[in-house]
């Protein structure tokens, strides 16, 4: 099993140097993640989406930890496919000159950049986004595999021309999706291509969203492949805060992700603004499950179907507490078919102390229980 910290670079209260330091904070993180035996970093891509994340160019970011790392892998996902977000051969040079200065370290995720407020922002067709995303695969799939890459699809033409750089893998670095649905698991899994899967739910629809991946795994015929490479890899998110005082870390972990629910709602479900002054001395899971209410009652207003997907984030049985409340916990999304945990831990309200020192605890107790030197 591997294991990786996920990136968004959430902000309460932005400023341009609360910004400033919030990115230089998970460069920190990212390299103290090497130090400490993580395997993985990733950084999401998304545009304008105040509060809830401030990477609008992780391809940047993720060049300068290239730059001050040596072994760690290098998450580019999930880009933002959508031809007026990133023409697909733009994604496919960057991610090889990536690839390239990394020392093959790359790993390359798509995703929509579905909301309103993005997809606006660049004059994206909503309507259009998941077909984009799967052209944008099959041009990046393709673009090395022979020495011009010539491409004739439903939305796009390509005239034969060479795709340079090369990168380090070959064919090409491992390709994911981002996946929350289980139309989004089936596409990958016949596409191919590694699941990032949203974990908020909690280990038991984690085990059900492994199995409608490998259903479609079985069921897959060939003919959807968008490389002559198959990645089926399962990403798992793991929202975490781990410390030495137990309740402390799950104060933090819970108020947190409490942050993160509202401002992700606020951008996908058209909530009110994050709370950016929560009392540190509440009962932040009742609050949590107050502005769980809160947006089931919004989505209602608005005539929308509420799916689990909806207030899953609002769930706050995670990894927060001690070493081993997070080794337990990993062991059930061990059971529950994760081939990778991606550990969330820079959540908006945490202290970066906070955040390495989670990083420190997991290095020191729960990564190498796994890999059996604790045992």
């Amino acid at each position: 099993m591997k294991f990786s910290v996920i990136f968004e670079a959430q902000l309460t209260d932005p400023t341009p140097e609360r910004e400033h330091q919030v990115i230089r904070d998970c460069v920190e993180q990212a390299v103290l993640a090497e130090e400490m035996g993580f395997d993985r970093i990733w950084a999401v891509e998304h545009h304008s989406l105040k509060w809830y994340a401030h990477m609008s160019a992780p391809e940047i970011f993720l060049t300068w930890v290239a730059a001050k790392t040596s072994t760690i892998r290098i998450g580019h996902g999930v880009v933002c496919m959508p031809f007026k977000f990133n023409h697909p051969v733009r994604v496919a040079e960057r991610a090889a000159m990536l690839d390239l200065l990394s020392g093959g370290r790359l790993d390359l995720g798509a995703g929509r950049g579905g909301t309103l407020q993005e997809t606006s922002l660049c004059g994206v067709d909503k309507e259009r986004t998941v077909q984009e995303v799967e052209e944008a695969l099959r041009i990046i799939g393709a673009a090395w595999q022979k020495d011009e890459l010539e491409y004739h699809g439903e939305l796009i033409d390509i005239d034969p021309h060479p795709i340079l750089p090369r990168p380090e893998q070959t064919p090409h670095p491992p390709l994911f999706l981002a996946c929350s649905r289980a139309e989004t698991l089936t596409q990958a899994a016949e596409l191919g291509i590694g699941a990032l899967v949203m974990g908020f739910a909690g280990p038991e629809s984690i085990a059900g969203m492994r199995s409608t991946y490998d259903a479609a795994i079985g069921a897959r015929t060939g003919d959807r492949l968008v490389s002559t490479v198959v990645n089926d890899h399962f990403s798992v998110l793991c929202p975490t805060i781990v410390l030495d005082d137990r309740e402390e870390a799950r104060r933090i972990g819970i108020r947190g992700q409490r942050f993160f629910a509202q401002s992700i709602g606020h951008w996908y479900g058209g909530a009110g603004i994050p709370d950016e002054a929560v009392d540190g001395s509440a009962d932040e899971a009742a609050a949590m499950r107050s502005a769980a209410e809160q947006v089931v009652a919004r989505l209602n207003e608005q005539n929308i179907p509420v799916r689990p997907a909806a207030t899953a984030t609002f769930n706050a049985d995670h990894a927060y507490g001690s070493a081993d409340d997070a080794i337990a916990y990993v062991e059930r999304l061990r059971d529950a078919g994760a081939d990778e945990i991606m550990c969330l831990i820079q959540m908006g309200t945490v202290p970066q102390e906070a955040c390495l020192e989670t990083i420190r605890q997991w290095g020191a107790k729960v990564i190498p229980y796994f890999r059996g030197s604790a045992r």
